[in-house]
């Protein structure tokens, strides 16, 4: 692969990386040196002026990759380290064309995100920044990675070595499986976007800023999009109005992009965009505004849906739900849980673990229900036999409400007018049947 590593002579903080990146890969780092590393043909370039004025880069770096080696400034100046991508939402103030977007590379900026985190001096954040500045249009990805927010920062040595350190181990392990997204709404620093990423395989390549989301047209988020080679969206609602996260959530449904959730992102694990998707159509086809909860289930594979008896699922939540919870943690199984939080009767899985599932699933409901004694199983039916105080029939004895029943309810004999009253002869006993066919290889 030919990387393009651009910094700017008049850019102390540019000058201070491509110094330390340089020696790290073998190079001395003169204007137009390349040279191999990791398998990579590196090509060091100076710029004269401002690195946001650099259009049409494309024809002069000759690469698949352009990395801007940069400053970053703020009106509220922090230390930090940043990566972005480049482009203009609206009008051009800051170098490049109005309301146009250069070519992200998503995976690459996660790494190299991901490789800042444990290398930035202390004190320092580490963020992605939304896309706010030139140069726009390139055709070949790039990312700006940057010092932040003072000349002291910039010119810091440490600094400068932390960032060649991240980029050397980036060169070398190259970009991870990650899941690229644009999104909405947030701070300068993008920081959910940037919490979300540094725990897992989000990726994002184009961000809005929340003063930008509500004057986006579908063109422009067309044009995220595809500048992203993003798989889906995301929307930071914490960040939005009401209004505005409804406003926007029609034109990415619109655009036909799939949107996803901070918390599915982060649950997600190995699983691809693809599948997940799919199974998430699947389990909304069952029940619609139902969401997923991937449990241990991970790789690929076709998904099917696992269904088991709603009468028996139902006892067996009444019975013990949070041990009917524990038992599926285990399981390579995505369960379906409603609005409000609630468990349905169906599990999504691989079809290679289809019957292993049912097996297991209704065998933990089986363990579940007998286990206090109070069902039977046999026959292909389990008989559960409940026992509770009947008022009717204490009343009918001549026991008073109030103490005296809380006592009979809880199991213990009472006298009335020397007359010895048990629980027993103030309850009610009834059975429930639940037909499961096969029953005997569950037990």
């Amino acid at each position: 692969m030919k990387i393009a590593l651009i910094h700017s002579a008049l850019d102390p903080a540019g000058c201070n990386i491509a110094a330390h990146l340089a020696p790290r890969v073998g190079a001395e780092g003169r204007d137009g040196e390349e040279c191999r590393w990791a398998g990579h043909t590196l090509r060091f370039m100076t710029a004269p002026g401002r690195l946001i004025y650099e259009e049409h880069l494309d024809e002069r770096a000759k690469a698949d990759l352009i990395i801007f080696l940069s400053r970053h400034t703020s009106q509220n100046p922090v230390p930090a380290l940043t990566v972005h991508v480049t482009g203009n939402y609206g009008d051009a103030a800051l170098g490049g064309e109005g309301r146009t977007l250069s070519r992200a590379a998503p995976a690459w900026m996660h790494a190299a995100l991901c490789a800042l985190a444990p290398r930035a001096p202390e004190g320092f954040r580490v963020s992605y920044e939304v896309t706010h500045h030139g140069p726009t249009g390139l055709l070949t990805p790039s990312f700006f990675i940057e010092i932040g927010s003072t000349e002291a920062e910039w010119t810091d040595p440490a600094c400068g070595a932390a960032v060649a350190d991240a980029l050397v181990h980036v060169l070398t392990e190259g970009p991870g499986s990650v899941i690229p997204l644009i999104g909405f709404g947030g701070n300068h620093y993008a920081a959910r976007e940037t919490d979300i990423a540094l725990a897992g395989r989000a990726a994002w390549g184009h961000i809005a800023h929340t003063r930008e989301v509500a004057g986006m047209d579908a063109a422009m988020v067309r044009q995220m999009a595809v500048q992203t080679g993003a798989d889906a969206a995301y929307i930071d609602r914490k960040a939005l109005s009401g209004d505005v996260v409804a406003q926007i959530s029609g034109i990415i449904r619109e655009c036909g992009i799939p949107r996803v959730s901070e918390s599915e992102l982060r649950m997600m694990g190995s699983l691809s965009l693809p599948l997940y998707l799919r199974m998430r159509e699947m389990a909304h086809a069952e029940a619609p505004g139902v969401s997923l909860r991937l449990m241990d289930l991970s790789g690929e594979g076709e998904p099917v849906i696992v269904r088991i008896p709603d009468q028996l699922f139902q006892e067996t939540l009444k019975q013990d739900e949070q041990e009917f919870r524990r038992a599926v943690e285990k399981m390579p199984v995505a369960v379906a849980v409603s609005s409000g939080g609630a468990l349905l009767p169906f599990f999504l899985t691989f079809g290679e673990y289809e019957l292993q599932i049912l097996h297991l699933l209704i065998s933990s409901c089986v363990k579940i229900l007998t286990s206090d004694g109070s069902a039977h199983a046999g026959d292909d039916v389990i008989i559960i036999r409940k026992v509770s105080f009947n008022p009717e029939k204490a009343c009918t004895l001549g026991v008073p409400k109030g103490p005296l029943f809380g006592r009979l309810a809880a199991g213990q004999e009472i006298e009335i007018a020397g007359t010895i009253i048990t629980p027993e002869m103030v309850s009610l006993v009834t059975e429930r049947v639940i037909h499961v066919p096969g029953l005997e290889n569950y037990l």
